[in-house]
């Protein structure tokens, strides 16, 4: 299951003491059901800030964000929470596992905010965890894994309720190089299997040439980026012309 992402003319702009700092400049962005894009561009040019908009995290000063044909900022606030629970899976750079909960608990958490039945959420936390290798790790706290294991578990979190999109924030910038390509490598194959809607925000451009396509987000503007090669990654299926517009 996914869903298309939409959002025209996205504006954000914060207050820095007495200046005025405008992040978004008004973004366009077309995402397809199904598709998997990398969103790269230089530290505070706004790509955090971004994923939060459409993530409905936050709320853009101007624009439109349209999710599966429904625009989010006609939610009020329930109506958002609800939405997100069970529309948007969010994985962030540093994991945000609650630390008196074990891995199994962390996972089943969104379900059974939800109302989720408890052993259903249960069999598919063990599912979810096995998949990616930490069948034998369900009763440890997060103390008790490592940086990649805790990473793990927080993709798992983000995945137990199927949600058709999946939003994630430097996923493997706070990991080693290795501990990295394990996240990436599992969150490609959960992604294909799963044929969630996924956009991913990356400082690392190994990661971001796997991905369907690579936007860039510099002073504001959100364009399509020369580091995609032809042959890289996956393929978006979507011809050129459909790239984000430029702003």
């Amino acid at each position: 299951m996914s869903v298309a992402l939409s959002a025209q003319g996205v504006a954000k702009t914060y207050r820095d003491g007495r200046r005025q700092v405008e992040v978004l400049a008004g973004v366009d962005l077309e995402v397809a059901a199904g598709e998997l894009v990398a969103i790269v561009g230089p530290s505070g040019s706004g790509k955090s800030t971004l994923l939060h908009l459409l993530g409905g995290l936050d709320r853009p000063d101007e624009g439109s964000i349209i999710i599966d044909g429904r625009p989010i900022a006609g939610l009020n606030r329930n109506e958002l929470a609800a939405f997100r629970n069970r529309t948007i899976g969010f994985v962030f750079q540093f994991h945000q596992l609650l630390p008196d909960f074990t891995a199994l608990e962390n996972v089943i958490l969104p379900g059974r905010i939800a109302g989720r039945s408890l052993p259903e959420l249960t069999r598919r936390a063990r599912e979810f965890l096995t998949e990616v290798g930490l069948e034998n790790r369900l009763d440890h706290f997060p103390s008790q894994l490592s940086g990649g294991e805790c990473q793990r578990v927080a993709l798992c979190r983000s995945l137990i309720l199927e949600p058709p999109l999946l939003l994630a924030d430097e996923p493997t910038g706070n990991l080693d190089p290795a501990s990295g390509e394990v996240i990436f490598a599992l969150l490609l194959d959960l992604h294909r299997r799963h044929a969630t809607t996924t956009i991913l925000v990356t400082h690392n451009p190994v990661i971001a040439e796997r991905c369907g396509r690579i936007l860039s987000l510099e002073r504001g503007v959100l364009r399509p980026s020369p580091l995609l090669s032809p042959s890289s990654g996956l393929s978006s299926g979507m011809e050129s012309g459909n790239v984000a517009i430029d702003v």
